[in-house]
């Protein structure tokens, strides 16, 4: 059972050993939700993320035994970095099973902490089922990145320094993948004050507790299908499954687009950089009924690939119109290029990239095609520049944008 005397015995053993990730209050989300929101940021957190909580706390329990015999276990990556850098502290020998579209930043930090990295399958669950055949053929010690009632301990452990920092705390937002995080924290918050409201935040494509939830039992989706990689989870912890029934009080989903919005939140506002499963939480902000809760969302890690980040960045800018591409058919006579260029100035539209294609028709007195990649202020600059463009007679029509991070040259 997860009791109070577990979360205090583990946050003994964690003290020392965790970064402090005090609160953080945010003007920008605070302002655009009526909310009163903090953020809890486990991305500063040692090793980048939360899982260094339940990965440490759960070695401290092992017996010298199952010490000696080596640890396995699967994972996205945030798990395989928490076990990797607390065996290493223990002098443990971990094998770590990832599965093949893990970010290649988690890989490599697994493996600077010491640990053999193994990369099989392409969603964790068929990583975990290679990680408990070896376990079982090599006689491993398994430590379950979720679905083990010791890791769920040092992970709710977050829980204890939200009430430390913001006692009269009304909402807690915490990720969910395979529902270790969202049991010990839902248990230890709910312990501490029975009337704070947990709710736990999945993506859309990989919503497995929700899915559970509703069926009353734990249930496996057929795919999980999400950019947010730490929470593409196909069957929740059969485990910790019961204590998010009892304690987290409500799921949210969220589509992937969502999570581009928000990434770019962060890092304008707050200058930080948060995976794709930690911005679960900072996009259902704007799914929290009412005005003027004390919120916290649950910034779960921060490891992410330069690669990652480059899409993100790309996409999100397109997303909020901020870079767009428009075709426009001129007339092919002098002069026509530069009259474009002018009423694209007066709006203050920046060009980025130009295309004059004389070639689309075969007679190209017809017209010729001008490919404008453009930056502006946002959707309602780019609608301007747009509705100028038709108001001077000119057939506009926007096209999709080709990948401009390629454009610019450092």
């Amino acid at each position: 059972m997860l009791t109070l005397e577990q979360f205090k015995a583990a946050r003994s053993v964690l003290r020392g050993v965790i970064r402090d990730t005090s609160l953080i209050h945010s003007t920008a989300l605070s302002k655009s939700t009526g909310h009163n929101v903090y953020l809890k940021p486990e991305n500063m957190q040692v090793t980048g993320a939360y899982k260094i909580r339940g990965a440490y706390y759960k070695i401290s329990t092992l017996s010298q035994e199952e010490k000696e015999r080596g640890l396995i276990t699967a994972s996205a990556g945030n798990h395989a970095q928490g076990l990797a850098y607390a065996a290493q502290a223990a002098g443990v020998p971990a094998t770590i099973v990832m599965p093949t579209t893990t970010p290649l930043v988690k890989v490599n930090n697994t493996k600077d902490y010491g640990a053999q990295v193994i990369l099989h399958g392409e969603v964790f669950d068929e990583a975990a089922a290679l990680a408990a055949q070896l376990a079982e053929e090599k006689g491993l010690t398994y430590v379950h990145p979720f679905n083990d009632l010791g890791v769920a301990t040092g992970q709710g452990t977050i829980a204890y320094e939200i009430f430390q920092d913001l006692p009269d705390v009304d909402v807690i937002l915490v990720p969910i993948g395979g529902g270790g995080l969202a049991a010990g924290v839902s248990t230890l918050a709910k312990l501490l004050n029975p009337n704070v409201t947990v709710i736990g935040v999945e993506p859309e494509g990989a919503a497995s507790m929700k899915a559970s939830l509703e069926a009353g039992h734990v249930v496996t989706l057929p795919t999980a299908n999400t950019i947010a990689d730490g929470v593409a989870v196909k069957t929740p912890g059969d485990l910790v499954f019961p204590y998010v029934q009892n304690n987290v009080d409500h799921i949210i989903t969220i589509p992937d687009t969502e999570l581009v919005d928000a990434f770019l939140d962060i890092m304008e506002k707050h200058k930080m950089v948060v995976e794709n499963a930690g911005l679960l939480t900072v996009a259902a902000l704007k799914r929290i009924q009412g005005k003027g809760l004390n919120v916290v969302s649950v910034l779960s890690g921060g490891n992410m690939d330069v690669i990652t980040m480059a899409s993100l960045v790309q996409h999100g800018l397109i997303n909020r119109g901020r870079i767009f591409t428009f075709s426009v058919l001129l007339p092919d006579r002098p002069g026509e290029l530069m009259r474009v260029s002018g009423l694209l100035a007066q709006d203050n539209g920046n060009i980025i990239k130009l295309e004059h294609n004389q070639f689309v028709n075969i007679n190209r007195q017809n017209g010729v095609e001008l490919k404008v990649t453009l930056e502006a202020f946002g959707q309602d600059h780019k609608k301007q520049i747009l509705d100028h463009l038709v108001q001077a007679g000119y057939q506009v029509k926007e096209v999709d944008t080709a990948d401009f991070l390629s454009l610019i040259h450092i």
